[in-house]
C-alpha cells in the first residue's frame, strides 16, 4: 500500500516477467534476516527491483535477488499506453537508486 494501490481492487497490476537470485552463503535456523529492497530501474510501464538478504547483525550479503514487474491493465493484461499510474511511480521513485555500482 506504500504506492497507493491494492491489487484486488486496482485497475492495474504488476505482472512478474523476470526473476532471479544469486546465493552466496546460508542463514541457518533460528537466525533472523534483514532484507534490503531498492528499485534499480524505473521505466514507463515497468520497474526492476533488487533485494539483498543479510543475516541480522551482519553486513555480509547472503543472497541477492531481483525481479521485474510490468504494470498492466487488469482487463487486457497489456501495458497501458500512458504507463503506470502516478501513485505507483511516485512510491517506487522513493526506492529508486541513482548510484548503482559499476561492475
Amino acid at each position: 500500500m506504500e504506492c497507493g494501490r491494492s491489487p484486488a481492487s486496482g485497475k492495474e497490476n504488476g505482472i512478474l516477467v523476470n526473476s532471479g537470485c544469486n546465493f552466496f552463503s546460508q542463514v541457518a535456523y533460528p537466525s533472523l534476516v534483514d532484507l534490503g529492497l531498492r528499485v534499480n530501474q524505473l521505466g514507463k510501464t515497468s520497474a526492476t527491483y533488487e533485494v539483498g538478504i543479510f543475516e541480522k547483525g551482519s553486513d555480509d550479503v547472503k543472497a541477492v535477488g531481483g525481479f521485474t514487474h510490468v504494470f498492466c491493465d487488469m482487463e487486457t493484461f497489456r501495458p497501458q499506453q500512458q504507463g503506470m499510474c502516478q501513485e505507483v511511480r511516485a512510491g517506487l521513485g522513493k526506492l529508486l537508486v541513482s548510484d548503482k555500482p559499476k561492475l
